[in-house]
């Protein structure tokens, strides 16, 4: 597969993401929440970009976090360039696009929102540009907003520990990004042999 189409994934992606996460931004005030089907809402939240919302060491952890990510884009980006000039199979590079894409994606969020976006209170929506912006370069927050919470109930108390107490499934909200990511793992994991053919 050609470097070119690769990169027309990418795009494709980030794209989506951003025009996603913007609008969402600045449409929905914060923890807005919109039924689309029993099983899946518009829900908005932010978050500093690790996986469920998890943090650590405050503003230190966060600048940490987000300079990892930038080395880790660019060895990704380096898998993908080596692949693509190997002629490697088309699901790796599909996957790599994906992985490459959706980091990118979060990426964008965490080095650049603080500094786009302010953070209005109530059910104001934020502002795109806005002369009080709410962080600095590198401490933007991640905005998701894809919820699907496909049940919900308690748990049959012979669950040892969690039994009898309330459960939701599926409980993470997620954004277009993370999507791309999952997709691309999952692409590597299903399809490995293909992906990873043995010499």
């Amino acid at each position: 597969m050609e470097l070119k189409k690769a990169l027309v994934i990418i795009i494709l992606v980030l794209l989506v993401d951003q025009i996603s996460k913007i609008y969402i931004k600045t449409n929905f005030y914060y923890g807005e929440d919109i039924v689309v089907f029993d099983w899946f809402r518009i829900h908005f939240i932010e978050n500093n970009g690790m996986a469920w919302g998890a943090e650590f060491g405050g503003k230190t952890g966060k600048l940490f976090l987000t300079i990892f990510r930038l080395f880790a884009i660019t060895g990704i980006g380096y898998w993908l360039y080596i692949s693509a000039k190997k002629n490697a199979h088309t699901i790796l590079i599909v996957a790599i696009s994906l992985i490459f894409a959706g980091a990118m994606g979060n990426i964008i969020d965490s080095v650049f929102y603080g500094m786009i976006f302010n953070t209005p209170g109530g059910r104001d929506v934020a502002t795109m540009f806005s002369e009080q912006p709410y962080g600095k370069l590198f401490f933007g927050k991640v905005v998701d907003m894809l919820y699907f919470p496909i049940w919900k109930g308690d748990l049959p108390n012979w669950i040892p520990y969690f039994g009898g107490k309330s459960f939701t499934f599926f409980n993470a909200i997620f954004n277009v990004a993370d999507t791309a990511i999952s997709t691309g793992v999952g692409l590597l994991i299903f399809f490995n042999k293909k992906a990873f053919p043995q010499e």
